[in-house]
């Protein structure tokens, strides 16, 4: 039996190895503006980057990174999500606590939408076909109809939401930061149902969802990937990662966790089924690289960065750019 055990723990081994691939950071792309940033995204019709910093948010060609456009006057933005059959973008304007749609094809602005306080993250939501934006400050979701660009609800969650995931049949899952938890919303009523502990799990941030699996992956201002059935709230693992992660994406096809992690790493954690996971690779990136974006097309990840002085603790000048990992 031992032998056995030890036979598939070598397999097993060998099989995370040739899946890591010796993850590498393979590109920089430099982004004008010297502002702090928060999330990035991939715009699915285009193919572009989006890099919220500041008040801009800059447009990238996804492999030469070339600048292709810029979206002004978007103060505080932190995040980007598109409404594909409508046509639309929107970003989340921390500051000015609205939303600006934009066209999604050429990027030309096209209004302007009040939200909670502090927007912050924000997703469209398949089932419903709206936009959920994230409220840090006021505890709740401002959930929009892109058929009118109207705040059609808001829901009270009772805590800081910090992201946002769906599982595509009518439910949402939202991390809240200040009470160590998920609580779950309904995507037809915009109600909330169960509130589940992240046990161990502390300050949670980054989300993703398998939804093949049910499996949601909360990552933890402790160190920790929460690995927490959506069906019922289980805690199935909690997995060592890198610390400062503010991002959690899942590659679908290739059945792969990455966590963006601001001490300078992206953890990179194979799921190998519902419940087995296994850390493949640790990969250095650089010192406040906390945010990511996946392209599902070519598995690449991108993280936007900037260096920091350290006794001003601002950004020093000419140093914004994004990288792109990859085997």
């Amino acid at each position: 039996m031992k032998q056995i055990l030890t036979a598939a723990f070598l397999l097993s081994v060998v099989a995370a190895a040739a899946q890591s691939g010796q993850y590498h950071v393979s590109n920089t792309f430099a982004v004008a503006g010297d502002s702090k940033w928060d999330y990035i995204a991939l715009n699915p019709v285009t193919q572009q980057l989006y890099a919220a910093h500041g008040t801009r948010v800059n447009v990238l060609d996804k492999v030469k990174g070339d600048s292709t456009g810029v979206i002004e006057n978007t103060a505080g933005v932190h995040g980007v999500a598109f409404a594909v059959k409508a046509g639309k973008g929107y970003t989340t304007n921390g500051k000015a606590n609205t939303a600006t749609v934009f066209d999604i094809r050429n990027n030309r602005v096209l209004g302007e939408i009040k939200t909670g306080n502090k927007p912050d993250a924000i997703l469209f939501e398949p089932f419903s076909r709206k936009i959920i934006i994230c409220n840090g400050e006021s505890d709740n979701l401002s959930v929009i109809d892109p058929a009118t660009d109207k705040v059609v609800a808001t829901v009270a969650l009772g805590g800081g939401p910090e992201t946002a995931v769906s599982d595509g049949k009518g439910n949402i899952y939202v991390n809240l930061e200040d009470k160590n938890e998920i609580v779950k919303v309904d995507a037809r009523t915009f109600t909330t149902g169960a509130h589940w502990s992240l046990g161990k799990g502390e300050g949670p941030t980054g989300l993703a969802i398998n939804t093949a699996t049910n499996r949601l992956y909360s990552g933890c201002a402790n160190k920790l990937l929460v690995v927490m059935d959506a069906g019922n709230g289980h805690i199935v693992q909690s997995i060592n990662i890198g610390g400062g992660c503010d991002g959690v994406a899942f590659d679908a096809s290739q059945k792969t966790i990455f966590t963006s992690n601001g001490e300078g790493t992206l953890s990179v954690i194979a799921a190998e089924g519902p419940d087995k996971y296994q850390t493949i690779a640790t990969v250095p990136t650089r010192k406040g690289a906390r945010t990511l974006a996946v392209d599902p097309a070519t598995h690449r990840v991108y993280l936007p960065v900037a260096d920091y002085q350290d006794a001003t603790k601002t950004i020093v000048p000419g140093t914004f750019r994004v990288l792109e990992v990859s085997k």
